[in-house]
């Protein structure tokens, strides 16, 4: 449709043209007057008009015209010929003189006007939304674009995408509850994952210095309108790098997909606009909760310094919070992350929090690690990877002790893991992508699900039968 439209933008108002088309696709509205008909065609691209003449189509063939105006509803798919017509109104047109029924729709669709307002329909029922609805449409175009161009970014400086395990038998990787399922032939539990961070990581034990996968994440949490339990994420390893080095590629990266998608660095969501030109602004997360509470976690020496300080400047203090470390991110969490709106990376991490992160090579107890914030959400995380054994064994026997005492986030000790970096990993840089929130950045959508094309449902109750009469 897009192409005859923009092929015949010059035939002039009231002219026809003599020239054989053929066209296919939904019909979208359907007016009858008399002894002329016109119908709305749609394909993927847009629309065209359909010019219904009973003259024309009874010359073709006796009661074609009683036919398609009889039989044929909105929401049925027509292939159609003819010529072109630009209506004295404007309307570039098919002049139709043959059509064929292709497949003819049962259910109503959705008012044109009004589309889909029941937005839990709009979810459950997408393919009624993506026929109403030209931006849900260009949502999901967007998003494939952007996925098909971090894949080529990526793939143009080297890095190789390997796929690794969904079903795992030790879920690691991320601090999140995980899918269990059972595989029957080995009698086995096994977990879906919650990252592909392991495996990845395995790999360039085994030699590769670059590699990545854009794939799904299945986490068995809360649902909001930034999370969902089954979501996208790209992972990306570099060899002989840290985390400075994830901050340039990150920044980068995004810049030029956003500069391909939506034609610019300067975007607009929800009301504010975003600027994602690099460079983008670095702050640790002491200097951010410092300037938004007062408060400099730095100089407390233990847990009930932090506590008073934190009770203080009325912020709230969780028992699982056991350590200052934790509390600093429980502050971030209360006063900052929500106001951090242009891009921000957020550097040097409590070493409670970040189990995987290499130890900050300067600041006693952070890591080196960073989150990427924009619009008040976490889009990015990446380490100086640990790849220190011992270190690493230490950790995640911690975060087994948390798990055993009823923490269902916490980690647990993959053996065969820890076996791999007692082989080798050298200094690597690792860095997470979630591609939904990207999407929902670019697209202008305020919920995840408007970027997932089928997210998870619960299933609507079936209605109780009628009672029979008589």
């Amino acid at each position: 449709m897009a192409e005859l439209q923009s092929s015949h933008a010059d035939l002039p108002n009231g002219e026809e043209r003599e020239i054989s088309v053929a066209v296919a696709g939904r019909v979208m509205t359907r007016r009858v007057m008399g002894k002329l008909a016109f119908f709305t065609l749609a394909d993927e691209t847009g629309t065209i008009q359909l010019f219904l003449e009973k003259a024309g189509l009874e010359a073709e063939q006796e009661g074609w015209f009683k036919q398609i105006t009889s039989l044929v509803d909105s929401g049925d798919w027509l292939g159609v010929g003819g010529s072109l017509r630009r209506t004295d109104r404007g309307e570039l047109s098919v002049k139709v003189r043959d059509w064929r029924m292709l497949s003819k729709s049962l259910q109503p669709l959705p008012d044109k006007w009004h589309g889909l307002a029941d937005v839990e329909k709009r979810y459950r029922q997408r393919y009624l939304d993506l026929i109403v609805s030209p931006q849900s449409r260009e949502t999901f175009r967007r998003r494939a674009l952007l996925v098909s161009g971090i894949r080529r970014w990526l793939d143009q400086r080297q890095f190789l995408e390997i796929e690794t395990p969904v079903l795992q038998s030790e879920a690691g990787g991320a601090d999140a509850r995980p899918f269990i399922t059972h595989h029957n032939t080995l009698d086995l539990p096994l977990y879906l994952r919650i990252a592909t961070e392991l495996h990845l990581k395995r790999l360039v034990v085994g030699g590769f210095e670059r590699v990545y996968e854009l794939g799904r994440i299945f986490r068995n949490e809360g649902m909001s309108t930034r999370h969902n339990p089954e979501f996208t994420s790209v992972e990306v390893y570099q060899a002989y790098t840290d985390y400075i080095g994830m901050m340039e590629l990150t920044e980068s990266m995004i810049a030029e997909v956003c500069q391909q998608v939506c034609g610019g660095t300067r975007i607009h969501y929800q009301g504010t606009d975003i600027d994602l030109t690099p460079p983008w602004r670095r702050a640790t997360m002491h200097e951010l909760v410092e300037e938004a509470t007062g408060l400099n976690f730095e100089v407390f020496t233990s847990r009930t310094q932090a506590v008073e300080a934190m009770e203080a400047a009325g912020l709230d203090v969780p028992a699982t919070a056991d350590s200052v470390g934790r509390l600093l991110n429980e502050a971030f969490e209360q006063r900052v992350e929500a106001n951090l709106i242009q891009p921000t990376f957020v550097t040097d991490y409590p070493i409670e929090i970040s189990p995987l992160a290499r130890k900050h090579r300067s600041k006693p107890g952070l890591v080196e690690r960073f989150e990427l914030f924009i619009v008040g959400r976490e889009t990015a995380n990446a380490f100086s990877e640990l790849i220190d054994p011992v270190d690493q064994r230490e950790r995640l026997e911690a975060q087994q002790a948390r798990k055993a005492a009823g923490d269902l986030e916490a980690q647990g000790l993959d053996e065969d893991f820890v076996h791999a970096l007692e082989v080798g990993m050298p200094p690597t840089g690792g860095l997470g992508i979630g591609i939904d929130r990207l999407v929902m950045l670019l697209t202008d959508s305020p919920s995840i699900r408007d970027v997932i094309a089928f997210p998870l449902m619960r299933p609507e109750s079936r209605p109780e039968e009628a009672p029979s009469v008589g």
